[in-house]
């Protein structure tokens, strides 16, 4: 090692750092470009002065040159044991991320992406090849981290420099001085390091990448609203009994989401009540869903879900959702004990959750769901019109504080 000393009174001023490598990711506007995994075709514009152009959109409204939804329907296997819908198909995986943000990877945060960071970890693709939203925000913090610190030693040299000027610090005296000096002030000593020399062969050996690919046993795993959404919202997921390898219809579908999500899991066929988990949670979910909103589970802030604008690889949620269910109804009158056990909720409960969420930039949206009275035992209606007896009310709370909210 060779140390370079130079005088710190007559030493240049210290070079800005380096602005942080901006890493090439991709193109999120085109890739996500469809909110949902269908095809959707415009209808031809309507002239007024053009009878002819009513017809064509007629047309084309009864014929559309493309279907809406994918031929063969996408499958999707429920497992009990899970209590979740597992997508395998590659192609389908796409199209349920790409187009929706639908479900998450088993084996990932968010996006299906271990294969990829698998075949980085083995040297089979390169350490900038393919990059990951996850791996691109992850270098970006890391570069801003070690930027702060650089900003914060030249800040700290250049004030040491002044008062050296006006003899307030002395950098030379006793060699206690001198170390305290030469400790306090980097730029007394640089020190320059020499890499030791590499042999052709084992230069050559670094370069060689392994042959051997990685075989992707990640999956894409679908909550019960999400798959339900799907199914009966969209048309375009096809479920399948992981088990018997069966379809499951879609009134048995309702049924069996129903019953799992209590624990342990009930018998789909017995009665439910009106306020089940499922229910509550789908209603929402449906609810914000066809609003536009990417709706995406909130456990992590302490919320039932949390609402993005258009995707977390665009920005970072805006809202968090909690559910409430509200017994409005006259036959719930007379039931206290529903009343004070779900409906009414202590404040300090509401005070946590509102404290993290304004923690991290999110407002607490509160919706409450009114439940309809139970249907007659020998009342048989379908999922739309059964869906369609809960109402949504939302409350947007938000924390009050002094000093930002003055004015």
């Amino acid at each position: 090692m060779l140390e370079v000393l130079q005088d710190p009174m007559t030493a240049p001023p210290p070079l800005p750092a380096a602005l942080p490598t901006r890493y090439k990711k991709p193109n999120y506007h085109l890739l996500h470009a469809l909110p949902l995994p269908l095809s959707v075709t415009p209808l031809p514009p309507l002239i007024p002065h053009n009878p002819l152009s009513l017809i064509h959109i007629i047309i084309a409204y009864l014929f559309p040159p493309v279907s809406s939804h994918p031929s063969p329907l996408h499958k999707g296997f429920f497992h009990s044991s899970t209590r979740s819908v597992h997508i395998t198909d590659q192609e389908t995986i796409k199209a349920f991320w790409n187009h929706g943000f639908f479900g998450k990877g088993n084996l990932s945060r968010s996006e299906p992406t271990w294969v990829i960071r698998r075949r980085r970890a083995l040297g089979v693709i390169g350490r900038d090849e393919a990059l990951t939203a996850e791996e691109v925000t992850e270098r970006r913090r890391g570069e801003r981290k070690g930027f702060k610190k650089e900003r914060a030693r030249l800040e700290k040299e250049k004030r040491d420099r002044q008062l050296a000027e006006e003899g307030k610090l002395t950098l030379e005296g006793n060699e206690d001085q001198e170390g305290t000096a030469s400790g306090s002030s980097s730029s007394t000593a640089r020190a320059v390091h020499f890499a030791p020399l590499e042999s052709p062969s084992s230069r050559r050996r670094s370069l060689e990448r392994p042959v051997a690919d990685v075989d992707d046993i990640e999956h894409l795993q679908l909550t019960l609203e999400e798959a339900f959404f799907l199914s009966f919202g969209l048309g375009a997921l096809e479920l399948m009994d992981a088990d018997t390898n069966k379809k499951i219809r879609l009134k048995d579908t309702l049924q069996l989401f129903r019953a799992h999500t209590y624990f342990p899991p009930r018998n789909p066929q017995s009665s439910f009540e009106p306020d089940d988990p499922f229910m509550l949670s789908y209603v929402v979910y449906h609810h914000f869903r066809s609003l536009g909103w990417v709706v995406k589970p909130g456990v992590k802030f302490a919320v039932d879900y949390l609402l993005y604008n258009r995707g977390p690889v665009f920005s970072h949620a805006e809202f968090g959702v909690l559910i409430l269910p509200a017994y409005s109804h006259p036959h719930w009158a007379d039931d206290k004990s529903r009343k004070e056990g779900r409906e009414l909720r202590p404040w300090h409960w509401l005070h946590s959750i509102n404290r993290v969420s304004s923690q991290v930039k999110k407002t607490v949206i509160l919706v409450f769901v009114e439940v309809p009275p139970p249907l007659d035992d020998d009342e048989e209606m379908g999922v739309a019109d059964l869906l369609a007896r809960y109402s949504v009310r939302e409350v947007a709370l938000r924390r009050w504080l002094v000093s930002r909210n003055r004015d």
